[in-house]
């Protein structure tokens, strides 16, 4: 008959087959394909669909974690310290840099050096700085 429909035929496999299979691409005896070739099997992804659905490897690259709810809170709380210390930490730095400011004005503005001279030194050198200014 010409023109007449071929009928495709659906095969359905055992669990216990293809839980044979799987085991076999998981340890590595063989791949997608040579599993394919071996048993007969027509789709490409058939095996694939197998080693999804049946198969332990995929659990290996995900990370399952386990937190009773205490700790659920306990990190939420740490998550909350660090945010308050990035906060305060910015405003030391703001305020770090606002007093490096008023040290420089200040340096201008008297033409003493308060980084190098600080300490009892200081003193004797401000007082003789204030005797150079006052003789001019």
């Amino acid at each position: 008959m010409v023109g007449a429909p071929v009928q495709r035929v659906q095969y359905r496999y055992g669990t216990a087959f293809k839980l044979q299979v799987v085991s076999e691409i998981e340890s590595g005896q063989r791949c997608f394909e040579e599993a394919r070739r071996h048993y007969g099997i027509g789709g490409g992804y058939t095996i694939q669909k197998w080693v999804k659905r049946l198969g332990k490897n995929h659990l290996l690259a995900k990370v399952v974690r386990v937190e009773s709810p205490e700790e659920r809170d306990q990190t939420k709380a740490l998550q909350l310290k660090i945010r308050e210390l990035e906060s305060a930490l910015a405003k030391t730095q703001v305020r770090l840099l606002a007093y490096e400011s008023l040290v420089e004005v200040a340096e201008e503005y008297t033409g003493l050096d308060f980084k190098k001279n600080f300490g009892p030194q200081a003193l004797s050198v401000q007082k003789s700085a204030e005797k150079n200014a006052e003789q001019r």
